[in-house]
C-alpha cells in the first residue's frame, strides 16, 4: 500500500514539475552552460570531476557539477565534496524527491545540456533530468519516458567506471555538428 501510495505521489510530481522544453541533439558549438551528476561511490568520481572541469573550460562551458552520496556515513567520516552541491540522503523528502534548494540550485544555472554518469536509473536522478530545462540531456540508463537524448551504455563484457565513460562522452561530444 505504502509503495503504491510512493509511486502516485512520484508520478505527481514529475508531471508537475516536467519541464515542457523540447529536447534533442545540441552541437557542442552552441552549448553555453552545463551541469552534470557524478556518484562519488564511484572510485574514479574526482578524476570525471577534473575531466569534466576540464571539457567545460576548454569549450568555455558554465558548467556545474552535483554529485550524489547516499553512503551512511560513519563517525568520524567526513563527507568528501561541496555540501551546496552534494544530493544527501537526507535532502531527499520520503518518497524520494530531492530538496527545493537542491532542485534550484541545479535550475538556476538554466543548463543547456544536462549529463548525468550515474550508472543507475533512480527517482532522484529521474526528478532532477525531467525538471531540467536543458536542451541536450545524457545518461548512462535511459529513464522511463525517454528522457535521455543520448545513452552511453557500458559494454556487454565489462562495467565502466565514471572516468571511463567521461572520456567517451567528451570524445562523443566533439563529433556533434
Amino acid at each position: 500500500m505504502l509503495d503504491s501510495v510512493k509511486d502516485m505521489l512520484r508520478r505527481h510530481s514529475l508531471k508537475k514539475n516536467a519541464s515542457p522544453e523540447p529536447t534533442g541533439f545540441v552541437p557542442l558549438s552552441d552549448i553555453r552552460s552545463a551541469v552534470a551528476f557524478i556518484d562519488v561511490e564511484d572510485t574514479s568520481f574526482n578524476e570525471c570531476k577534473n575531466s569534466l572541469l576540464l571539457f567545460f573550460r576548454e569549450h568555455n562551458i558554465k558548467g556545474d557539477i552535483f554529485f550524489f552520496d547516499f553512503r551512511k556515513l560513519t563517525e568520524g567520516e567526513r563527507l568528501i565534496t561541496s555540501i551546496t552541491t552534494t544530493v544527501l540522503k537526507k535532502d531527499l523528502n520520503w518518497y524520494g524527491k530531492p530538496s527545493n534548494e537542491k532542485v534550484a540550485l541545479m535550475l538556476n544555472g538554466e543548463p543547456d545540456l544536462f549529463i548525468s554518469l550515474l550508472p543507475f536509473n533512480d527517482y532522484p536522478l529521474e526528478f532532477m533530468a525531467k525538471c531540467s530545462r536543458a536542451r541536450f540531456k545524457i545518461g548512462r540508463v535511459q529513464l522511463p519516458g525517454d528522457t535521455f537524448d543520448l545513452v552511453i551504455k557500458d559494454p556487454e563484457d565489462r562495467k565502466l567506471n565514471e572516468a571511463e565513460v567521461c572520456k567517451e562522452l567528451i570524445k562523443f561530444m566533439g563529433k556533434i555538428r
